[in-house]
């Protein structure tokens, strides 16, 4: 695909959810996630999440189901999967199709399982930040042929067959088109890179879990972090969140830790935030909008070393006096 925001909106299409339909989200989430649900022609339902992992709290997804509802998209924040055999068992006993918003996972495994190797539709991202870089791009993963059809059909704008003949490096001459497409194919270029990409992702995947084991190491004293629960054995980290307590002023830590060098980051603004996604005032995500007022994203990439890692954590200590409540 040509991002992963177009192939989750081509998973939608492929399993024919669109205009009246309902998909269940978190809405801690990226806003590519909900605009590929609407471009996909259904609505997006926000919901809360758990506090410990910051995945979508199915309690709470259950009190929003109603008959227009087809799917649920789980957003695997930061490279967590959570409890994947009791996300299925809810799908499975509302009759759901699950479209698994693999972004941030690529590379996770869940019993031993690497994340798209099972599970009902699975899409991933590939631009230039993800754990895994095409420059740009993305894909689809099922086992649902029918699904997997209307889908390689969708991407090169409805043309029936033509993603086989281009493989084969052929062209479709003649040919027919039944239903709305997109011009959503990688190109070979975005192709080779991620070729290339695969050969280093081992590499890349274990400094990225040793990156965040050292700041989860060096952070474990500070009375005001509180860590997302994840297990870097399995889990290969696209993002690295953590909660501050008694955090008051956000965007000045994040002026004062950029004016010290390090950037840091917010991900994300919940979507029933945006102008865009408020159409229910009603429904307030409090586990959500508590969390948001904590968050920050801490670097890691590749090309961190121990002393980036440390300098990151003692500007961060230093400066937590003057942004929280209760820094100690």
């Amino acid at each position: 695909m040509s991002s992963g925001t177009a192939a989750v909106q081509l998973a939608i299409q492929g399993c024919s959810i669109g205009n009246g339909d309902e998909i269940l989200v978190p809405s801690m989430t990226y806003v590519a996630t909900f605009q590929a649900i609407k471009a996909a022609g259904a609505e997006p339902i926000a919901c809360d999440i758990d506090e410990e992992t910051c995945l979508i709290d199915l309690n709470d997804a259950l009190s929003k189901i109603s008959k227009r509802t087809k799917a649920i998209i789980p957003v695997h924040y930061t490279g967590g999967v959570g409890n994947l055999d009791e996300l299925y068992s809810f799908a499975s006993k509302y009759n759901l199709r699950i479209i698994e918003d693999a972004a941030h996972a690529f590379g996770t495994k869940y019993k031993g399982n690497l994340i798209g190797s099972i599970g009902d539709i699975v899409c991933f991202s590939f631009d230039g930040i993800k754990n895994i870089t095409s420059g740009e791009g993305g894909c689809i993963v099922t086992s649902d042929s029918t699904v997997l059809e209307n889908i390689k059909n969708a991407r090169l704008l409805g043309v029936e067959k033509d993603s086989d003949n281009r493989y084969k490096n052929l062209r479709s001459w003649n040919f027919d088109v039944s239903n709305q497409g997109w011009r959503y194919h990688m190109s070979n270029i975005m192709a080779a890179i991620g070729i290339q990409q695969l050969k280093k992702f081992n590499k890349f995947a274990d400094l990225r879990k040793q990156i965040a084991t050292k700041y989860d190491q060096l952070l474990s004293s500070n009375q005001n972090i509180k860590f997302l629960n994840r297990d870097y054995n399995n889990v290969v980290p696209h993002i690295y969140v953590v909660r501050v307590k008694g955090l008051n002023d956000r965007d000045g830590l994040r002026r004062a830790m950029n004016k010290s060098g390090i950037e840091i980051g917010i991900h994300y603004t919940p979507n029933h935030f945006l102008s865009f996604f408020k159409s229910d005032q009603t429904n307030k995500l409090p586990i959500t909008e508590k969390v948001y007022r904590e968050i920050i994203s801490l670097p890691i990439h590749p090309d961190i070393n121990n002393g980036d890692i440390k300098n990151v954590i003692s500007t961060l200590e230093n400066l937590l006096p003057s942004y929280t409540d209760n820094a100690k």
